[in-house]
């Protein structure tokens, strides 16, 4: 039995999947890549949904939770391994599809390695928005380029983006309020 709860983000509506024990989904409602919500039990008070509230309330007050709810991650061998390394990027850092890649093979492609992030399916927790373009661009994120600007600038990121309108994102400063690249 599946379970669903949500939780109103700063950056809008989040559903959350629970087989009762562990988290199984969490994605922004506009996904279009969730669009379609298996069956499942809504508003159910469970220990997992509490937990996963309490994380996102850290996150989205700009810290680092400390801590990762429960995960059932479900997926092919390769995606398991690509979102297992996922779950070792530190809040604050990225990664390029490209070190993934390397990671798991000297010969492994980084449009794999895309093709495995965007297939996961606990956003925010399994940190797919901190997997960057090989030059630092925004790309590839099932939530919008925006909405990863914003997640990569709340965790103040050291990234540097042209602004333009499509992209919503300009210079992102470290910590310290010190600008990296430009």
């Amino acid at each position: 039995m599946q379970y669903s709860h949500n939780y109103n983000s700063p950056l809008g509506k989040i559903t959350i999947l629970s087989d009762g024990a562990a988290l199984t989904g969490l994605w922004f409602d506009e996904q279009h890549t969730f669009a379609r919500l298996p069956c499942c039990k809504q508003g159910t008070s469970l220990p997992i949904f509490d937990e996963t509230d309490t994380w996102l309330n850290i996150y989205f007050a700009g810290q680092d939770p400390g801590f990762i709810p429960a995960l059932n991650l479900s997926g092919t061998e390769f995606c398991l391994k690509v979102w297992n390394i996922l779950l070792t990027v530190p809040y604050g850092q990225t990664v390029t599809y490209g070190e993934i890649a390397k990671k798991i093979s000297p010969d492994m492609s980084a449009q794999a390695v895309g093709n495995a992030v965007k297939r996961n399916n606990i956003a925010l927790i399994v940190p797919c928005h901190r997997v960057i373009g090989a030059k630092g661009n925004l790309v590839g994120y099932a939530g919008g380029a925006a909405r990863k600007a914003a997640l990569l600038q709340m965790e103040q990121l050291c990234l540097f983006q042209p602004f333009s309108p499509k992209n919503n994102c300009g210079i992102i400063v470290n910590r310290h309020g010190g600008r990296l690249h430009g």
